[in-house]
């Protein structure tokens, strides 16, 4: 049996009362902090203002912000009312957030002022124009019917929204009767959170995940780093990630531990903020701790305070696993792997493992999920030490994508196997290695990309006949897009005019960093496009360009 049966909501509740003041939260560069008892407290009164403006049990609210403090406090008010928590990628654009806003049935979304270039507020009042004009509650949006409110996170007023500051004093008004009565009403097996993660069919899916899914997860990735409430762990990576919610926030709820937040990720940031609070755990992608070590000022910061902590998201090269073991002091680093649908992780390193296993495995099976390793082909289980895709399967597995079965049953088969599309090998000893991939992704510093998604983009634009997107080996990032395209016959495009059109719609990440013009692709004899022939195109024309 798993850990617990709990709900998120009472599993909080039962860590406040077993040590009320204990830091659960800290932002040092603001000097804020939150005792266990505070930020229940805030929660609470999130909460009941929330339930004030109509929202509540299965309602759709999503999230467009940084790691800011109140992004902690709507993750827990919502999983008390039962509302269901939608969380959506900081560098997304409004192609992508239209998308997401009608996909997911959003009743409300809550949003912070903008990030980098883009303005989240200007991008909200394009798609809901009505904001201007409507009282708030009775939204009425011609693009989204089900939306009825948007929240502003921050004190400033903007038309047609609420902000958490008016929340909060609706939230006084009534008292915790309501959010009892609707935390009784829960059940473990309750979609509570949705996260949309890049789909091979073009769009984006939503994973729904539960309470059993990933309050579970969190408490066995801790076991894995040894937490104990004694621990407190720098969290400098994106909370819309499954990394931040699960690895981060809940590992560390369920050993009743301390949080030591970032808004975005610095490297001089995170190497202060583990002087300032004696951090024991340091998370991140492997392109974060490379810029820790590698920044000018890293001697001049202690850090002997940390111990273990997780690098994932994309593989490590061994070299600076090296570096982060003996130079930033994380003997007991672990290394983890999963998707997003398997709530995440379904293998982890432990801090008992070898360097060696560290550096060149992703672990072994988390305790209560069964994992495997099949022959694409067939189906059937391989012996130790042969590649074959990597499945798995027990109480992490999400609920499906919301609203596409056929897509839900393509992943999960009959037997509620969980299928990742990665090649693996497990050796003797039940150590995995993620050894390739069978589905067409890119995986660029962290973000898993899927081509078919940025080729129907491109299509979007004007003078584009077709376009195949291949991502390309990096120092920096692990892999990088490149875009092989074909134009109408008198289009004028440049590499320059495609990346523009790209950097005002999707997100960064996504848009190609290399465009190269062609007037065919090699195909296969059925006429499938060679993507491999397209990689080893790329890296040659890359090759010749740096020549």
């Amino acid at each position: 049996m798993p850990f617990t049966d709990d709900t998120i909501g009472n599993f909080f509740e039962n860590q406040v009362m077993k040590d009320p003041d204990r830091e659960f939260i800290v932002y040092p560069d603001r000097d804020l902090r939150f005792t266990y008892r505070e930020f229940d407290e805030r929660i609470n009164m999130l909460s009941r203002g929330l339930l004030e403006t109509g929202i509540g049990k299965d309602d759709h609210i999503g999230i467009w912000a940084t790691n800011v403090p109140d992004w902690l406090t709507f993750l827990f008010a919502t999983a008390k009312i039962g509302a269901i928590f939608v969380t959506v990628n900081t560098a997304y654009r409004i192609h992508e957030v239209e998308y997401v806003m009608k996909q997911a049935d959003l009743k409300a979304i809550a949003i912070i002022d903008g990030f980098r270039d883009v303005s989240y507020i200007e991008t909200i009042y394009e798609l809901v124009p009505e904001l201007k004009t409507q009282s708030r509650s009775n939204l009425k949006s011609k693009k989204f019917p089900c939306l009825k409110n948007v929240i502003f996170i921050g004190q400033e007023k903007h038309r047609g929204m609420y902000n958490t500051r008016e929340l909060f004093l609706l939230g006084q008004q009534s008292s915790d009767e309501e959010i009892k009565k609707i935390m009784r009403t829960l059940d473990k097996d309750e979609v509570i959170n949705m996260q949309y993660t890049s789909g091979t069919t073009g769009f984006p899916k939503g994973v729904m995940l539960t309470h059993y899914n990933i309050l579970n997860n969190g408490y066995y990735i801790g076991e894995r780093q040894k937490l104990t409430e004694l621990d407190r762990v720098c969290l400098p990576v994106p909370l819309f990630h499954c990394f931040g919610i699960v690895l981060g926030v809940l590992a560390v709820l369920t050993h009743g531990g301390t949080l030591v937040m970032l808004e975005i990720f610095d490297p001089l940031m995170v190497l202060a903020a583990v002087q300032k609070e004696r951090c024991t755990a340091l998370y991140g992608v492997p392109t974060m701790f490379i810029a820790e070590f590698s920044h000018p000022m890293f001697r001049m910061f202690d850090l002997s305070s940390l111990r273990t902590g997780i690098m994932a998201g994309s593989p490590c090269p061994i070299e600076a696993m090296k570096r982060v073991i003996n130079e930033m002091h994380c003997k007991d680093i672990t290394i983890a792997y999963g998707l997003t649908e398997a709530s995440p992780v379904f293998t982890q390193t432990s801090t008992d493992d070898a360097i060696e296993r560290r550096v060149s495995t992703v672990g072994t099976a988390l305790p209560e999920i069964e994992v495997k390793i099949i022959d694409p082909e067939t189906g059937e289980t391989v012996g130790p030490n042969t590649q074959g895709e990597i499945c798995c399967r027990g109480y992490n597995i999400m609920k499906g994508y919301y609203k596409m079965q056929e897509m839900t049953e393509l992943a999960i088969d009959r037997d509620g196997w969980l299928h990742s599309g990665d090649l693996a090998t497990v050796d003797e000893d039940g150590y995995y290695r993620i050894t390739g991939r069978i589905k067409d992704m890119i995986i660029r510093g962290g973000e898993n990309i899927y081509p078919r998604e940025i080729e129907e983009f491109l299509f979007t634009m004007p003078g584009i006949k077709s376009a195949q997107v291949v991502g390309t080996p990096d120092e920096k990032y692990g892999e990088i897009v490149v875009a092989f395209v074909i134009t109408d016959d008198g289009a004028n495009l440049t590499e320059e005019v495609i990346r523009d059109f790209s950097l005002s719609r999707i997100a960064r990440y996504k848009v190609p960093k290399h465009v190269f013009f062609v007037e065919e692709y090699p195909l296969t004899a059925s006429g499938k496009v060679q993507k491999f022939k397209l990689r080893d195109l790329a890296a040659e024309l890359l090759k010749e360009g740096q020549n």
